[in-house]
C-alpha cells in the first residue's frame, strides 16, 4: 500500500495542485491530510474542493477548526487571525461543514495521524524538540505517528533501547518507533519554499519526503489582491 501524506496546505491552491501533479507519478492507492487546509492564503474553498476530489482522509489543523469556531482565534498571532478571520467570511457552508467534520486523530493498521500531538491533541502543541516527541511516543501504539503543524519536514526515531533521535528522513525498521512530521505544502519555513509532500509505501517500509516547486508568485499575487497581509505572500519565496 502506497500512501500519500500530507499537511498544512493553508489555502495555497498553486502549491496544493503542484503536489497532486507529482503524487500522479507515485502511484498512490489513498490519500490523507494531517490538518489544516485552509488559513494565511486566498483558495480556502478550492484548496477543499481539491481534499474533498483526491477522497483524502483529514484530520482537523487549529486553522480548520479556528475558522468554523471550534477552536478559539484568541490563540493565534495578530497575522494569523486576520487571516483566519477572512478565511471565515470567505467560505460557502458546505465547506465549513467539511471543517466542522474534521476529527483529531486517525488510526489505522499501520500508523496514527494527527495535526500536532497525541497528548492533548485539541491544543495543537507544536512538536519542537524530544521533549515534545516523547510525550507522544508514550501514547503512541502504532509503530508510526504522521503530522505537521511545525511546517517542518523530519522524523523523530525512538530506539529499542528508549532513545530518541532526529534525522530528516528514516526508513522503517522494526523495533522501532516513528514521529514523521510531513512538512508543509502550502507554507514551509525551513527555508526551502518548494512545497513538502510525503510518501509511505507499508511492503517497502519505507517513508519519503519530497519536495516541489510551484508558482510563488501566483500564490503570493493572490494573497496580496485579496487584501491580506502582504506579509503572508512575501514569506512563500523564503521558505519561512
Amino acid at each position: 500500500m502506497r500512501y500519500g501524506i500530507f499537511a498544512d496546505v493553508h489555502s495555497n491552491l498553486e502549491a496544493l495542485e503542484a503536489v497532486i501533479n507529482a503524487y500522479k507519478n507515485e502511484h498512490i492507492d489513498h490519500y490523507l491530510c494531517a490538518g489544516d487546509v485552509i488559513g494565511y492564503a486566498a483558495d480556502p474553498g478550492e484548496c477543499i474542493e481539491k481534499i474533498k476530489a483526491l477522497s483524502a482522509i483529514s484530520v482537523a489543523g487549529n486553522h480548520d477548526w479556528a475558522a468554523v469556531d471550534l477552536f478559539s482565534a484568541d490563540y493565534f498571532n495578530p497575522l494569523a487571525r486576520q487571516a483566519v478571520l477572512w478565511t471565515r467570511d470567505n467560505l460557502g457552508d458546505d465547506n465549513k461543514r467539511f471543517l466542522k467534520s474534521l476529527k483529531l486523530l486517525y488510526k489505522s493498521e499501520h500508523f496514527v495521524m494527527v495535526h500536532g500531538t497525541l497528548n492533548n491533541p485539541g491544543d495543537f502543541n507544536y512538536m519542537n524538540d524530544g521533549y515534545m516527541a516523547e510525550e507522544t511516543f508514550k501514547l503512541l501504539d502504532a509503530d508510526i505517528c504522521f503530522l505537521g503543524h511545525t511546517h517542518v519536514a523530519g522524523v523523530f526515531v525512538k530506539d529499542k533501547n528508549n532513545r530518541i533521535s532526529y534525522l530528516k528522513e528514516s526508513d522503517i525498521k522494526e523495533d522501532n518507533k516513528y514521529i514523521v512530521n510531513v512538512g508543509s505544502v502550502g507554507q514551509p519555513r525551513d527555508g526551502n519554499p518548494k512545497a513538502a509532500y510525503c510518501i509511505y509505501d507499508t511492503d517497502r517500509r519505507k517513508v519519503k519526503i519530497k519536495r516541489i516547486g510551484y508558482d510563488i508568485e501566483t500564490a503570493a499575487r493572490r494573497i496580496i489582491k485579496a487584501g491580506l497581509p502582504r506579509f503572508l505572500a512575501d514569506r512563500l519565496a523564503v521558505g519561512r
